[in-house]
């Protein structure tokens, strides 16, 4: 796509009318808050040493209202203002970086209204600022639940949890965030705000929701959304923790348990490097291999029997004592408050981490994890401290696989994604394409796979680019973003 930017307005002048349509209160300036709003990686090199190499956006905007998502992103497309949406900012791909000069970011994360929770249909409705622990947290005062539990779970939003199709920690019972929207409120770039009611199913024509979530913040503004709730019943818990030696068996497990119709909320398996770094205390660094059966009481044993019986099948399991896996449950999600304690070990340790994650059906997975970890090991000079992987999201034709690298830094901190994290991630999304996976599953393409979209998409493509054709004719939309960014 083609965009003319000789009638784009100055930074000031795009301060200045921002101002006056929002107030100042509302048109964020400050240098550091720019830079902050410049990059979405919590863990980038540079931003922990405190190096900020992207264009700043010239504001950060703060709308109240659906009505002032419309006005700014019609403003927007008027003057060809590049538009980076944003709420709780928890996004890894790139997604939020600003690479346009004079960017806005849009972040509704001040739009934070639980605006229903309706028991009698089973729909909570938010607006996309509210965040997913304050829904959750209030649900599970009156016995419901969302399902949806990413470990980003303290900072991540409504409005980012859609447009990146996230996925959470109870996904093989609960599914993606696709499958908990019922509806949504959006705002287009030429100022149209949409609506797609709440209704259980609808043949009328295509599933118009997907053209919204997983966007990334490229074709629309996400400021609503409605999402089914569950029965919340924590009391009939079941844990399940084994010991295996080699990760090929897990699977077959794994495949086994999901194709006999038995839906744990959590089914993971950890390769022995991935273990030992999570499970050190028991895994002995063999492969671990964890369940969570939950729900109605009966419904949870009928479950947790199965698993046994499944797993007992197979030789050379050895199972561990379900309060060890109880514990680990409980601690899944971030801990905000350790987070820039984090930060500054690395600064002083140098050893950096970062995650990729792909899938594939069940007759490919196994080697998609064998060929990268191969390749890696022989293609990057790089003193790994955790080389390794784990399954945790799985389906009745496949699973994913969440690949996790640490490593020493020993360059300049500008030049550490180009050096390790990149070349890395390549290999695994190169492996993944050619026996046919995908090449991300749930954190989306930002701006950092955009170079594998066409492969990704084959003979598809052309949908794809049809639609930021017609939603987004003047590419205003988070550019870069999802559509590779013109050279």
């Amino acid at each position: 796509m083609s965009v003319t930017l000789t009638d784009q307005l100055t930074r000031e002048e795009i301060v200045a009318a921002y101002t006056e349509m929002l107030g100042s209160d509302r048109v964020i300036t400050d240098e550091q808050v720019l830079k902050e709003n410049s990059v979405d990686r919590y863990y980038k090199v540079e931003n922990i040493f405190g190096v900020y190499s992207l264009p700043l956006p010239a504001a950060v905007l703060k709308p109240a209202s659906t009505e002032d998502v419309a006005k700014i992103l019609s403003f927007a497309n008027e003057h060809l203002i590049n538009v980076v949406p944003k709420t709780g900012g928890s996004a890894t791909e790139g997604g939020l970086e600003t690479v346009i000069e004079n960017s806005i970011v849009v972040d509704g994360s001040t739009m934070n209204k639980i605006i229903d929770i309706n028991i009698e249909d089973m729909l909570a409705t938010v607006q996309c600022g509210v965040g997913l622990e304050q829904l959750e947290n209030e649900l599970r005062e009156i016995g419901y639940t969302t399902g949806h539990s990413p470990q980003s779970k303290p900072l991540a939003q409504f409005g980012g949890l859609v447009a990146t199709r996230s996925i959470g920690q109870f996904s093989t019972l609960y599914g993606g965030i696709e499958d908990m929207v019922v509806g949504l409120e959006t705002v287009f770039p030429n100022g149209e705000i949409c609506r797609i009611k709440n209704v259980p199913r609808r043949a009328a024509g295509p599933d118009i929701r997907h053209i919204v979530i997983g966007n990334e913040g490229a074709l629309t503004y996400i400021t609503e959304v409605t999402v089914k709730i569950f029965r919340y019943y924590p009391e009939n818990n079941k844990f399940y923790g084994y010991l295996l030696n080699d990760i090929k068996t897990g699977l077959q497990i794994l495949r086994e348990v999901v194709t006999q119709g038995y839906r744990p909320s959590v089914a993971r398996l950890y390769d022995k490097e991935d273990g030992l770094y999570h499970f050190k205390h028991f895994s002995d660094g063999r492969c671990v291999l964890i369940f969570v059966a939950e729900g109605p009481e009966r419904i949870a044993q009928a479950t947790g029997t199965a698993i046994e019986e499944i797993v007992a099948s197979f030789d050379g399991v050895e199972r561990v004592d379900g309060a060890l896996i109880e514990d680990w449950f409980n601690h899944l999600n971030w801990d905000v408050s350790k987070l820039e304690e984090e930060r500054i070990e690395i600064r002083e340790t140098l050893v950096n981490g970062f995650t990729t994650e792909i899938s594939g059906n069940w007759s490919v997975i196994g080697d998609i994890y064998e060929n990268a970890l191969t390749r890696i090991r022989a293609e990057i000079p790089a003193q790994f401290t955790m080389l390794g992987g784990h399954s945790s999201h799985s389906y009745l034709n496949g699973t994913n696989m969440y690949f996790v690298y640490y490593y020493k830094i020993d360059v300049d901190p500008t030049d550490e994604r180009t050096t390790y994290h990149d070349p890395i991630q390549n290999i695994i999304v190169e492996e993944t394409l050619k026996l046919g996976g995908s090449m991300c599953h749930h954190h989306g393409v930002g701006k950092h796979r955009t170079h594998f979209l066409a492969e990704e998409y084959g003979s598809s493509l052309s949908m794809l680019e049809t639609l930021k054709s017609a939603f987004d004719p003047n590419g205003i939309m988070n550019r870069g973003t999802i559509f590779p960014l013109e050279k």
